[in-house]
């Protein structure tokens, strides 16, 4: 990786954005343009996880969801520092998009968890609940949860400004811009571009 003045502004918003409470971000620009690079870095300066998903032949929402169960468990019941790296191309149903909304708004995904695994979340929330003085009720325990999760889950969403799809899924989910923080990667200028071409040319 190159770091060009450019790449090391975005690098910085981002890790701001990681920062912050609740802070997720959407990075809008054409593919290679260093967004998910970029972002890793970022992820490694914080001492931040980064989970992403795999899109094999026949990845569906039922896959999908069981993607966002590794992420949960590893921000709520881990309670590790977690950035969900998410790209457009791996868009393959808009309920990814959906269940993504949910994540931004309150945290939660509507009927991610069959009952019996919502109960053993509860159980393993129960001795720090207890612990805090809330009340030991189903709902207390799992808002808990919810809590943990939202204080350590960062969304960063790649998104490409071409074509109708990012202007249809901003419509369709409001979420993706009003809960996020968004960072526009412009065309490379020349000078960065002559940077790389010679630190290649170097090795």
């Amino acid at each position: 990786l190159v770091c060009l003045s450019d790449s090391i502004s975005h690098i910085c918003r981002i890790k701001r954005i990681l920062g912050m409470p609740h802070g997720h971000a959407m990075l809008v620009g054409v593919g290679g343009s260093g967004r998910q690079s970029l972002t890793r870095l970022a992820a490694y300066i914080a001492e931040f996880k980064v989970f992403t998903i795999e899109v094999v032949r026949g990845y569906k929402s039922d896959l999908f969801r069981e993607d966002l169960k590794k992420v949960y468990d590893l921000t709520g019941l881990q309670q590790l520092d977690t950035v969900f790296l998410f790209n457009d191309t791996q868009v393959i149903d808009n309920s990814f998009l959906e269940d993504i909304n949910g994540m931004l708004t309150s945290g939660e995904v509507s009927g991610l968890y069959p009952a019996d695994e919502a109960n053993n979340i509860r159980e393993a929330m129960r001795p720090d609940v207890e612990k805090a003085g809330l009340p030991m009720t189903n709902d207390s325990m799992w808002q808990f949860f919810i809590r943990r999760v939202r204080a350590h889950l960062h969304v960063v969403l790649c998104m490409s400004p071409i074509g109708e799809s990012y202007r249809n899924y901003v419509r369709m989910f409001p979420a993706l811009v009003s809960c996020t923080t968004i960072d526009w990667f412009s065309d490379w200028p020349a000078e960065a571009l002559k940077e790389v071409a010679l630190k290649f040319l170097e090795e």
